[in-house]
């Protein structure tokens, strides 16, 4: 199967609009998003930038109802009161309307998550690290991916709003093992990039992001991943 990869979005709309294209021209088969639909540099007051880029997340939700949506630590900050930097005293209340009736919009809620598995590929925010699931996950499931996945996806802020979870891990940065490297390629965000990258079994794509100047930091292209021979590569929209 081939899944388009929507990166880290941080209040652009238009990446929804260019996703949009890239599948009408039939570039992939379904569609991952690693989310941060929230939060952007100097932004914090746009108030209908935050509004226009979760509309645009809504109606792309109604448009391709199988994809699967990655929760990004921007999104979970406002739903768990947890500020962190770009966090918009304004956005609160509009925020967790919008991810309810993003959430609303899907076939399954289980479609937004920490993580998701197609094939054998792994999906999510930051990425998942061998540490953080010998620490929280029972011994017994540890073999079996689908149970992991299960069981992080049923943890709350308690255990995820910290730097080895799902969505706040750097792999790129913290080094050590992921989960199941020999069986699992891990498709990541979170971590801006200047472009598409594969270290080892780790794709690191967040090639949208912008530096403190507004500056695109990356190629600006969406990944595609082929979840059976692994292979993968950078598209633009047209």
């Amino acid at each position: 199967m081939k899944v388009l990869v929507i990166p880290d979005v941080h209040l652009k709309p238009f990446m929804f609009e260019q996703a949009s294209e890239l599948m009408e021209n039939g570039e992939a088969d379904r569609v991952v998003c690693l989310m941060d639909i929230a939060d952007d540099w100097r932004q914090q007051y746009n108030i209908d930038l935050y509004i226009q880029t979760y509309d645009a997340a809504i109606r792309f939700a109604k448009d391709y109802p199988d994809t699967l949506w990655c929760c990004g630590n921007h999104d979970l900050s406002y739903l768990w009161n947890q500020k962190e930097t770009g966090y918009s005293p304004i956005a609160p209340w509009t925020i967790c309307e919008k991810m309810r009736i993003l959430k609303e919009s899907l076939q399954n809620t289980d479609q937004m998550a920490y993580l998701h598995r197609v094939d054998n590929v792994l999906f999510s925010h930051g990425g998942l690290a061998d540490r953080f699931v010998k620490k929280y996950v029972p011994s017994n499931p540890y073999n079996d991916v689908d149970g992991v996945v299960r069981t992080i996806n049923g943890f709350d802020w308690g255990i995820m709003w910290q730097d080895l979870s799902p969505i706040w891990y750097r792999p790129q940065y913290y080094g050590g093992k992921m989960y199941k490297p020999r069986k699992l390629l891990q498709v990541v965000g979170h971590t801006p990039v200047e472009r598409i990258v594969r270290t080892g079994n780790l794709i690191s794509c967040d090639v949208f992001s912008t530096d403190r100047s507004g500056e695109p930091i990356g190629t600006q292209e969406f990944p595609v991943i082929d979840t059976v021979t692994w292979g993968h590569y950078g598209i633009k929209a047209f």
